[in-house]
């Protein structure tokens, strides 16, 4: 069976997306099957590395920071993925990250073409850009065109039972099957050999409806009594400047870092080092029901993770701490996020318990199973697909 796969980010580039997509690439190969990704040229002097699929990536527009983001670099992807789909070899399946942009050509395309495709509803865009602007024009547009895409797939595949409610709400009738979330835990696993040092890792994006300003408050709170420790952000977000700013008004701009995004390789030791991981969610945004799969990677590292938010994720952490010392969740307030952070600090977890956590999240909660959970769905969608 021939697959493609679409998406606007994949490995090399550091994101919980190209560890999925290159987990299912591989799951997919694994199995027999010959697989193609389409994709945008990797930024600077990153180079692709040699895997069992065919990727064939083209120019882009990225942004200030090198990320594909936004409306133009989005179109820069899209328009020629649109002729690129047109005149490739015909495959029996595609598979599709969002954007929403993407998703309309991709529906497009495969009904010409007449293939089915497995559309990654790993979250609701329109609703997390609800957050990012006050036009109510643009969010129309982009639900119109998120829900079209979503319901012309033959199958979707999404991560929790919050974003099948939400694609209901959208007017999506297809099969859409909760595969999960995992870690790459070929990637990331604890190292007792590294010592703890006094920092707090958040890795991933800041984006408004995150709110990690709120750690910038609780650092400064817990600093008071805590001296010395180091709150370290890897990864962008475009709310970077105003936490810079929150920082220097707290008076902890020196013992915040900025760090730009990273591969697993380089990110596993900052959590092998790290007292804890952090995550947050704001609430009231309409994207409560997310989660925050950060979370996963961390604890495949054996860090445990300090989640502020409500939603899913909180859920999670508190049933795993039923079998390790997973972390703490708390609401997204600033008072409780400096208590938490105080716990963490003054009974950190031991180089048993971190070898623990990680063996635990390897054995429950592994990428590769969430893979094979996914290339099901898509082999299903290829050898069976349904009439519009």
């Amino acid at each position: 069976m021939l697959v493609t796969i679409v998406s606007r980010i994949y490995r090399p580039e550091p994101s919980a997306a190209s560890l999925f997509l290159g987990a299912v690439a591989d799951e997919l190969t694994d199995r027999g099957n010959q697989v193609i990704v389409l994709t945008a040229r990797p930024p600077g002097r990153m180079t692709t590395p040699r895997h069992s699929e065919t990727v064939r990536t083209f120019p882009v527009i990225r942004d200030r920071q090198g990320y594909v983001r936004g409306y133009i670099p989005y179109l820069s992807f899209d328009i020629p993925l649109a002729f690129r789909m047109l005149f490739m070899r015909r495959p029996d399946v595609v598979f599709m990250e969002p954007p929403p942009t993407t998703g309309l050509v991709v529906r497009i395309v495969c009904a010409l073409r007449r293939i089915p495709y497995v559309y990654d509803a790993a979250d609701i865009w329109s609703d997390a850009a609800d957050q990012a602007t006050n036009s109510s024009l643009v969010i129309r547009v982009l639900r119109a065109m998120e829900g079209f895409g979503m319901r012309g797939a033959e199958r979707l595949v999404t991560i929790s039972q919050g974003v099948v409610t939400r694609a209901r709400a959208l007017g999506v009738t297809r099969r859409i099957a909760v595969t999960g979330f995992g870690a790459d835990t070929g990637a990331f696993s604890p190292n007792s050999a590294i010592p703890v040092r006094r920092l707090f890792v958040y890795a991933g994006s800041y984006s408004p409806w995150h709110g990690a300003e709120a750690l910038i408050d609780a650092f400064g709170i817990f600093s008071r009594e805590h001296p010395g420790y180091t709150l370290r952000f890897i990864g962008n977000g475009s709310e970077r400047e105003t936490i810079e700013a929150r920082a220097r008004e707290v008076g902890v701009a020196d013992a915040v870092e900025f760090l730009a995004a990273v591969p697993a390789e380089q990110l596993l030791p900052h959590l092998n080092e790290a007292v804890a991981s952090m995550a947050t969610l704001r609430p009231g945004t309409g994207y409560d029901y997310a989660f925050t799969t950060k979370a996963y990677s961390s604890l495949a590292a054996g860090c445990p993770v300090l989640f502020a938010g409500p939603g899913p994720t909180a859920t999670f952490l508190r049933e795993a701490n039923r079998h390790v010392r997973a972390g703490i969740a708390c609401e997204h307030d600033v008072a409780q996020i400096a208590i938490a952070m105080e716990q963490l600090a003054t009974t950190p977890l031991q180089a048993e318990e971190r070898e623990a956590l990680g063996r635990w999240t390897a054995e429950e909660h592994s990428l590769a199973a969430v893979a094979r959970r996914v290339v099901d769905n898509i082999e299903a969608a290829a050898a069976d697909p349904e009439e519009d």
